[in-house]
């Protein structure tokens, strides 16, 4: 496997996630926000699998969780349940061409929706809106300029020269 090239990449890929999902979003449009640590997190599961399994998720969900304010555990839970699906099957997936990698990453982003959704629905919370089983989509379409420019800082393809 080939290592990533600067130690900053991960972190600050990890932060800039999670200030994405800090950004205040009309109530209207909360139901759209892509759910960017995760793919992130899929990114660098898929990349680099021996240095980010499911503990490492797991912490990473937890941080999150607290960043954000959700029931602890909650993004804990998601980002393994995506984590574990990502490692049973990435072998396959990096073989895919990037459309259907996307294709991929959407139906990962939408059984998130539905652990979610089975999250909120045990604690008695409020189900989201209708609106928010469009970010699947949306996390679909984002995935490929993700994976492109997240792959372009690893590999150190935008250095100057």
């Amino acid at each position: 496997m080939m290592r990533t090239r600067s130690p900053w990449i991960l972190p600050l890929s990890l932060l800039a996630a999670l200030l994405l999902a800090l950004l205040p979003v009309p109530p209207q449009l909360q139901g759209l926000r892509p759910y960017w640590l995760a793919l992130v997190l899929a990114y660098w599961v898929m990349e680099e699998p021996d240095r980010f399994g499911l503990g490492f998720a797991f912490l990473i969900g937890l941080a999150a969780d607290l960043v954000v304010g959700s029931v602890l555990g909650e993004q804990a839970l998601r980002l393994v349940v995506i984590t574990f699906i990502l490692q049973r099957f990435r072998a396959r997936l990096r073989f895919f061409p990037m459309s259907q990698q996307a294709l991929a990453i959407g139906a990962l982003l939408l059984n998130d929706r539905i652990v979610t959704m089975a999250v909120r629905v045990t604690l008695g919370e409020p189900v989201q809106a209708s609106l928010a089983w469009v970010s699947p989509l949306l996390g679909m379409l984002l995935w490929i300029p993700v994976f492109m420019l997240l792959d372009g800082l690893r590999m150190g393809g935008w250095r100057r020269r």
